[in-house]
């Protein structure tokens, strides 16, 4: 994986590489490091990150509930009233 690929599948999946190592429970350094090409990203986090950038540019962004819950809380409760 390039790092120009690392970077976008961080981009489509909408983590920043804090997040990512944060999942990971690993160093940032070492995110970086593979986001400027100065640690080979391993085969099986390619992968892994791979099938799930391109589970989300397939399944896309639901657009059902944009604005939900967007209403003052006072219509809220005015509905369930």
């Amino acid at each position: 994986m390039t790092p120009a690929r690392f970077t976008q599948c961080l981009l489509v999946l909408r983590w920043t590489p804090i997040n990512l190592a944060s999942a990971l429970h690993c160093n940032l350094a070492w995110i970086e490091a593979m986001e400027t090409g100065e640690e080979k990203v391993p085969d099986e986090l390619a992968t892994w990150l791979e099938a799930l950038a391109r589970a989300h540019e397939e399944l896309g962004i639901p657009v059902t509930y944009r604005g939900k819950g967007l209403e003052p809380a006072t219509s809220r409760v005015a509905r369930r009233g």
